[in-house]
């Protein structure tokens, strides 16, 4: 599983080395064996960009169809050995204007993130336990919005399938996290860029609970490949959130001094 779902999470690009691509050998692998080193060379191609900015309009629909907008900005930022650390603030409507979201992802323990409400002006910070409750009314939630770290799921390869005219690798994965609102995901990866294509989530009763699909992918820098849209629908409730990126910009100069607590307030 590639390692972002929103794209600084952006969560969940990959990038398209320059080399030549090989194909991957899985030959005389278990699928458990097969499902991991997918997700490890998609992991491997997610090297290097360092950091990340973009601008993206979220919206949200409900299942009679009406629509409200929300406008963001967001940067991310590669940490060597751990994961990433990335934030989103607010911009518009009037009512969310300088709310900020604060994420730092980890491998092997629980992931640290905070919100900062500008009406109460204070920094809020999201339990452990509570990761799986929706990200500002979308149908995200919190644990989504996050870099997915190989070592937060175990594996399996389940088949190769074809979805329009793209190739893909189908792997189902189970989140290591014992606080995770999914008992699995399914995950559709391009078989030569290595990208999602499509996510499904299942719900701690192994419901089909909601599908994440990726579209309009461009290549920046001749190297990194991110969706123009993103679609994630509520099987359940019928919503659905869109987010539309744009804006992208790498390498970008941002440090550790651009995500500590104190960059909550001050974001803008």
């Amino acid at each position: 599983m590639p390692r972002r779902i929103l794209p600084f999470l952006l969560s969940v690009t990959v990038i398209l080395l320059s080399r030549p691509l090989l194909a991957l050998d899985l030959s005389g692998l278990s699928d458990e064996e097969k499902g991991l080193a997918i997700v490890k060379e998609a992991d491997r191609r997610d090297l290097g960009w360092h950091d990340m900015k973009a601008r993206s309009e979220m919206i949200l629909r409900n299942r009679q169809g009406q629509e409200s907008h929300r406008i963001t900005h967001s940067q991310a930022l590669e940490v060597e050995g751990d994961g990433d650390k990335t934030l989103i603030v607010f911009d518009a409507p009037r009512d969310v204007n300088g709310t900020a979201f604060l994420s730092y992802s980890h491998a092997l323990t629980p992931d640290e993130q905070w919100i900062y409400l500008p009406a109460l002006k204070r920094i809020k910070r999201i339990s452990s336990k509570n990761k799986s409750g929706p990200f500002m009314g979308s149908e995200f939630a919190y644990e989504d919005i996050s870099s997915q770290e190989v070592k937060k799921y175990t594996y399996k390869f389940l088949k190769e399938e074809k979805i329009g005219d793209v190739d893909t690798y189908v792997v189902e994965q189970y989140p290591a996290y014992k606080n995770s609102g999914y008992t699995r995901l399914i995950t559709w990866i391009h078989k030569t860029e290595f990208y999602p294509v499509k996510v499904e989530f299942y719900d701690r009763k192994n419901k089909h609970l909601k599908t994440l699909t990726y579209h309009d992918y461009k290549q920046y820098l001749n190297q990194y490949w991110r969706p123009g849209r993103m679609e994630m629908k509520n099987h359940i409730t019928g919503k659905t959130t869109t987010l539309l990126w744009k804006s992208y910009a790498f390498r970008t100069g941002l440090t550790e001094k651009d995500f500590d607590k104190n960059s909550l307030k001050r974001a803008r």
